[in-house]
């Protein structure tokens, strides 16, 4: 027999309870009641940190990634053949311009000059016999003893040992050259490498690399400007005309947070590479401290122009909806609005805006991720534009931490 439940059964009349309670919420959540009118049901305004519009004059740059170079970059090998001696630098240290290097066994070179010197010696008695020889033939000639052509033969001899004379003082200067060869001294004031060969080896002149030497003040830093960028600055500021002005150019590091070291455009290249569009670029540095070691990543930043008024904002207002940029300002009864906005370059710090807002626009810096949608009641908390995560007192509770945006 089937069981049927009645309608005074608890169960049943518990769950429609439970149903039209639930069907009550919905409707009014839907519309059942008109919203404006009940202060109950508004959105509670969104606490944010917001700023005014820096409105201030600026150094405008193009900023390039490069690498520091040293200015003189020298491989030292030996002119010499022959046995590493001594090696006499610390490796990594700074020589001086004629320092001492390395030594290469000496010996062969030295017995070599004494060769050299004694073949000239010999050289010289040759000549001063040949020059007596000669005075007396010219007594001999005027009394006629002697025949003219034993005379032209007399005088040489003279002529051919002054010639072997020459060529002994030749081959003493070449020994002597081999022999100072042996010591091999630094070519150039800089920053030595390691010692790649060790006393006791047998080097070739020309071939074995012995260290490496680079200058360290000054230094370059070189970059390479796409062909826009190029062709912009060169019709307009003139910075890569070649005409010999000199453009102010700041570098910073890795570690650096900003750009610490100035220095001068004072080379670009002669053509475009058709294959990447770019064109090189090279700045000069001083380095008195050796800091701007050659190798290092480098961040170059070349001025633009001269001064201009700009509109700068935080990195930390800028929402991006796809590949447009955009912020949020509170508008009219702090209500938030949003703007489209155009960017340039970061100038200490701060992005400029080169349209999309008025100096008088109030931007929301940190707070921005929780405004869903244009119209949100804002309870704004003053803050400094270039401190967007300054701890602000606010009724609201404004005062927001990193996270917060």
């Amino acid at each position: 027999m089937e069981k049927r439940t009645t309608a005074g059964d608890p169960a049943i009349s518990a769950a429609r309870w439970v149903y039209i309670a639930v069907l009550a919420m919905a409707l009014a959540a839907c519309g059942g009641g008109d919203a404006g009118e009940d202060p109950g049901m508004q959105m509670p305004p969104t606490a944010v940190s917001v700023a005014k519009v820096v409105d201030r004059p600026v150094t405008t740059w193009d900023e390039f990634t490069g690498r520091i170079e040293a200015v003189d970059t020298v491989e030292i090998r030996p002119r010499v053949a022959g046995y590493l001696e001594t090696v006499h630098f610390e490796e990594g240290g700074i020589v001086e311009k004629g320092a001492l290097l390395c030594t290469i066994d000496r010996r062969e070179y030295q017995a070599a000059v004494a060769v050299a010197r004694a073949n000239l010696e010999r050289a010289d008695t040759r000549i001063t016999l040949a020059e007596q020889e000669v005075e007396r033939s010219e007594m001999l000639i005027e009394a006629r003893a002697i025949s003219r052509e034993e005379f032209d033969q007399r005088r040489n001899e003279l002529q051919q040992a002054q010639a072997d004379r020459n060529g002994a003082r030749a081959q003493l200067e070449q020994a002597e050259l081999s022999l100072s060869f042996a010591q091999i001294t630094a070519p150039i004031t800089g920053r030595i490498g390691a010692a790649l060969v060790k006393p006791g080896n047998l080097v070739a002149p020309g071939e074995t690399l012995l260290t490496t030497l680079v200058s360290v003040d000054p230094v370059y830093a070189t970059f390479e400007a796409d062909e826009s960028v190029y062709l912009e600055a060169r019709n307009g500021s003139g910075r890569f005309s070649g005409n010999g002005a000199r453009t102010r150019v700041q570098v910073g590091l890795a570690s650096d947070s900003g750009f610490p070291y100035e220095g001068e455009l004072d080379f670009v290249d002669n053509r475009v590479d058709p294959e990447t569009g770019t064109i090189r670029a090279r700045a000069v540095l001083p380095n008195p401290d050796g800091m701007l070691t050659p190798g290092l990543f480098a961040r170059v930043r070349l001025l633009q122009g001269e001064q201009q008024d700009a509109l700068l904002i935080h990195d930390m207002a800028v929402l991006t909806d796809q590949d447009r940029k955009y912020v949020y300002v509170v508008g009219a009864s702090d209500l938030a609005e949003r703007r489209d906005v155009q960017l340039g370059s970061l100038v200490d710090g701060l992005r400029i805006v080169t349209s999309g807002l008025t100096a008088d626009d109030r931007v929301v810096v940190n707070g921005v991720r929780r405004i869903f949608f244009p119209g949100v009641p804002l309870a704004p908390a003053e803050v400094p534009m270039s401190d967007p995560l300054a701890a602000v007192s606010s009724p609201q509770g404004a005062a927001e931490g990193p996270a917060a945006n």
